[in-house]
């Protein structure tokens, strides 16, 4: 019993991955869809042009037959109603042409009286009855009638006739006959209309399987081109350009594609500066060490002096580690971000008190300056990491004697916070790159000052994961300023 459930299990297993293959990767396919249009665009109007060809024929044949049927009951009434025939009987002669002109259309003719009395039938089966109906009553007041019953196969047709010389109708002429040679050439057309439509089906279903191969596979060869990218980048770019649409994605593709090496290209140097940075303090404190070491009666003094230096280097070590901790956990954190209300002016004083023995024992005087109050929507640990970056940095790359500028302002829909100096500046072809992590303008001068070229870096991705923006602009010797912008309101 167990085994045959699972087989059973399985095999329902099977037919519902196969559903689903079908119904995700065929049903979802450009081809398939391209086919369907193809398919639809192609049928779907022969089959109206059918349907109104049809109807076209038979309300155009029903025309002519009711017309000449009309004809001929005109001219045998006004024949009957000249000679006065209603009260007198019909002659041979005209019996002979009613009878005439029921087998020519396969039908049945009366001729009623005032009385609304059949006075002569065609099959001799009502004659000498009453009729009494809408179309005979309506043909009494002078307009003649038209019926057609497809259902019934028939046509009704009534035709006064009138009293010589005046416009009153002194009897009905009341023809009914067969419309099966409408219906039978009908339904003739009908099934050859079926097979042209079926061969035409046929062929637009050809063309549309051979178009829609031809069109999907300027695609078919974006997406081999794109498997053989994700198993290892390769030299040659994308260059489809059979569609103005192929040639747009590929160009897309190709941007991306550079992108990633760009991306590529910086982790690789990320890791060998990373491995650099930490190797450094390391390599020193070993030197240190080893110094010690070989010297067997090494005075108490340069114990101290070589400790102290081992110190600084560990702290150098410790802030590195921070550095590179703060900037993993911003990348985790992104997606949530403890975002909140916080009034961005009490924040930022925070801040510059918190910096003031580092400016002062730069000698560099901070100011700051608010234009408004500013409450905003931010997560206050990150952007407190932003502000005390930029600052900080400000402080520490400032001339002797030099300024610091803090200035925060607001609109309806964002809060601005520029930090400017009167340091040494930054080159223009390095301000493109002072927020890559670990990038220096001036290395020897950083390490000097103490700083690990994270700080930027740091501070950017902060901003930007509150969907703000942080420019920068700096004159060599003249000074550098920062401009933050960040929304008011933080919106996932």
């Amino acid at each position: 019993m167990i085994r045959n459930t699972c087989t059973r299990s399985g095999e329902l297993v099977t037919i519902s991955g196969v559903r689903l293959y079908f119904r995700n990767h065929f049903l979802k396919s450009l081809k398939f869809r391209i086919i369907f249009l193809f398919v639809a665009v192609g049928i779907i109007p022969c089959i109206v042009l059918k349907a109104v060809i049809l109807e076209s024929y038979e309300s155009r044949a029903v025309d002519v037959l009711t017309a000449q049927l009309q004809n001929q009951c005109t001219i045998l009434g006004d024949q009957i109603g000249a000679g006065g025939h209603l009260d007198t009987g019909l002659t041979e002669a005209l019996e002979g042409e009613l009878e005439q002109l029921s087998s020519i259309y396969n039908g049945r003719i009366m001729l009623i009286n005032s009385q609304y009395q059949i006075t002569e039938d065609t099959y001799d089966l009502d004659t000498g009855k009453m009729i009494v109906s809408e179309d005979v009553i309506q043909c009494f007041e002078g307009e003649g009638t038209k019926i057609y019953d497809p259902d019934n196969r028939y046509i009704e047709v009534t035709s006064p006739v009138f009293v010589p010389g005046s416009e009153q109708v002194a009897g009905v002429l009341l023809a009914s006959v067969s419309a099966d040679a409408v219906i039978d050439s009908l339904d003739v057309l009908n099934s050859t209309a079926w097979v042209a439509v079926g061969v035409t089906a046929l062929l637009v279903a050809a063309l549309a399987v051979i178009l829609g191969t031809v069109v999907v596979r300027p695609f078919a060869r974006i997406t081999s081109s794109i498997e053989a990218v994700s198993e290892g980048y390769d030299t040659n770019y994308l260059h489809e350009n059979a569609y103005t649409e192929t040639s747009l994605l590929s160009e897309a593709f190709n941007k991306m594609l550079g992108r990633l090496k760009t991306l590529d290209d910086s982790r690789q140097e990320f890791v060998a500066n990373v491995s650099h940075e930490l190797k450094t303090p390391i390599t020193s404190m070993k030197v240190l060490a080893d110094s010690l070491l070989v010297q067997e009666d090494a005075p108490v003094e340069l114990y101290r002096e070589f400790m102290a230096d081992l110190s600084e280097e560990i702290e150098r070590e410790d802030k590195i580690i921070n550095d590179l901790l703060s900037l993993v956990k911003m990348d985790k954190t992104a997606s949530t971000l403890d975002v909140k209300q916080t009034n961005i002016n009490d924040l930022v004083e925070k801040i510059l008190k918190r910096l003031q023995p580092i400016a002062a024992a730069a000698n560099v005087e901070v100011v700051f300056e608010s234009f408004r109050p500013v409450n905003a929507e931010v997560d206050e640990v990150k952007i407190s990491l932003a502000i005390t970056n930029l600052v900080e940095n400000a402080v520490k790359y400032n001339v002797d004697g030099g300024w610091v500028h803090v200035a925060l302002n607001a609109d309806h829909k964002y809060f601005y916070i520029e930090v400017a100096d009167s340091g040494i500046g930054i080159p223009q072809e390095a301000q493109e790159h002072i927020f890559e992590r670990f990038y220096r303008v001036d290395k020897s001068h950083s390490r000097e000052i103490g700083g690990t070229g994270l700080g930027l870096a740091i501070a950017r991705n902060a901003v930007v994961l509150h969907r703000g923006a942080v420019k920068v602009y700096s004159q060599v010797g003249e000074g550098t300023t920062f401009t933050v912008r960040i929304p008011l309101s933080y919106v996932v």
